[in-house]
């Protein structure tokens, strides 16, 4: 009996000395709609990296591109359920509520820079404040889906008369059918997956979409102009779910929400460098050629009033207010 007490004792003693077992991390999935190529798997991985350091040990990152976890709206609402901690979507969460359609307005920004002055006067905290309202998720991070341009076969857009006949496949609300329809095109609906072989064999003239999507698709390949018409900027969303951010201790929920917001430049320029790359390379294939940007802003200024008459012009102040650097 003493031989086992002494026993007991010693290894009581051991495991004293040897502490507590570590935690396991917590795992955490970044899901999102759109591929390694976009600027958002880049700007989750930025995330997930600047967490690591900043509280190391503490969580598992595994980041699931391309909808592998599902479409857009699934993740959306399997977030808003509490069933995936994390995702990175884009236009998807202007479905949440018709006023942060606002960015599906045409030539909203004049480029990247007004982007950021408008998001810094106050656009984007009163976006995040909207959509944790209405949508019962947590906003850490806006940052850059990007710009919207025109590829198509039949001939470079320099104006607005030049998209008059044409045939583009555009995703999207009612703005973004109403301005090319406003500019003589006929908007197509022809899945993502399949505009290639669209394109190539004349179903559509052309197709809309950021720069990264034409440079994945290989679309290059199969329509020799890409026209920089910049008609729409999407940002993406970086949220959690509420059961998530709940489940985090006070100090923890600090560090992600501060990460969130301190990465934002480095995200915008992150995003920047990937269009630059992809615009090298499809060059090559590709005839690129900027165009007449006030001629098509003032083709779609009726657009911008219709938004107005209905949502008010809280959100296009800060736009209008940011156009000019100071």
């Amino acid at each position: 009996m003493k031989l086992f007490r002494t026993l007991a004792l010693t290894v009581g003693a051991a495991l004293l000395a040897a502490g507590p077992a570590q935690a396991a991390p917590t795992v955490v999935r970044i899901a999102s709609h759109v591929s390694e190529f976009s600027p958002l798997h880049a700007q989750s991985k930025l995330f997930a990296d600047e967490i690591g350091k900043r509280l190391p040990g503490q969580f598992e990152f595994q980041l699931f591109p391309s909808g592998q976890l599902g479409k857009e709206g699934a993740l959306l609402a399997n977030l808003q359920a509490g069933s995936i901690e994390m995702i990175n979507i884009a236009s998807g969460v202007l479905k949440l509520d018709k006023k942060i359609g606002v960015f599906d307005l045409p030539w909203l920004f004049s480029d990247r820079a007004h982007v950021q002055r408008a998001m810094k006067a106050g656009l984007e905290d009163a976006i995040r404040a909207r959509i944790e309202d209405v949508g019962r998720v947590k906003v850490i991070g806006v940052y850059e889906n990007g710009f919207r341009h025109v590829m198509n076969g039949r001939r470079a857009i320099h104006k607005p008369e030049d998209l008059e006949g044409l045939k583009i496949r555009i995703s999207g609300g009612k703005f973004r059918q109403a301005v090319f329809k406003d500019m003589g095109a006929t908007p197509q609906s022809v899945p993502w997956g399949e505009t290639f072989t669209a394109l190539q064999t004349g179903v559509v003239d052309g197709a809309e979409a950021a720069t990264y999507g034409f440079y994945e698709q290989k679309h290059f390949e199969v329509a020799g102009h890409l026209s920089l018409t910049s008609h729409v900027y999407t940002p993406s969303f970086l949220m959690m779910s509420q059961a998530f951010h709940d489940s985090l201790t006070p100090e923890q929920r600090a560090v992600f929400v501060a990460v969130g917001r301190e990465i934002t430049d480095r995200a915008y320029a992150v995003a920047a460098e990937l269009e630059a790359r992809y615009f090298e390379e499809m060059k090559a294939r590709t005839e690129i050629n900027p165009v007449d940007l006030p001629a098509f802003q003032a083709a779609t200024g009726r657009t911008h009033a219709r938004y107005e008459a209905d949502f008010g012009d809280e959100y296009l102040t800060f736009v209008r207010s940011t156009a000019q650097a100071r």
